[in-house]
């Protein structure tokens, strides 16, 4: 059985305190086989018998609704397509593992709306941006934590929602699947 990643928005961020004990077992409790988390930060390992959609996303979201009261994003990716992100990344290699990140999408933005994101961001800060597949690649060359890119202005630009994972994060999960 193919094993993926379901990889949460908002979680143990912004208030929103989740413990990854609780998480595994209430995603075991709505069906979910071999559950497993990787970091503090929403980041689920399971099997999942057939090719994630959006309503696997969807019911994962619905179970931390229910079950924790905390609205969330979850975005279902296989190890391969984890691999792929970050293979593309520009950044990933060469800024530091915690500064570059890649911003997992609900789906593929228009070129206009990452052309808007970038003329948007410019002048607002020293980050470095590059488009994906279902992805935004940025390296906070700062630090992500007082830059003026946020989580906002990139769903605003490109229309749909979105999770980030830093470089060192995403190449815990990646091993973590094997």
């Amino acid at each position: 059985m193919p094993r993926v990643a379901a990889l949460l928005g908002s979680i143990n961020v912004g208030g929103n305190r989740l413990k990854m004990t609780e998480l595994k077992a209430a995603l075991e409790e709505a069906g979910f086989a071999n559950v497993a988390t990787v970091v503090a930060s929403g980041n689920i390992l399971f099997d999942l018998p057939h090719e994630a959609d959006a309503a696997t996303e969807a019911e994962i979201a619905q179970v931390v609704q229910d079950r924790f009261g905390i609205a969330t994003f979850a975005c279902v990716r296989s190890q391969a397509e984890l691999q792929a992100a970050l293979d593309e990344n520009p950044f990933a290699g060469v800024g530091e593992d915690k500064f570059v990140h890649v911003h997992f999408l609900a789906g593929q933005p228009a070129e206009e709306a990452f052309a808007q994101l970038f003329t948007d961001h410019t002048g607002r800060g020293s980050e470095k941006l590059s488009a994906g597949n279902r992805a935004l690649h940025v390296d906070y060359v700062d630090g992500a934590g007082a830059s003026k890119l946020t989580g906002d202005f990139i769903a605003r630009r490109l229309g749909c929602r979105h999770t980030a994972r830093n470089v060192r994060s995403l190449r815990r999960i990646i091993e973590a699947m094997n």
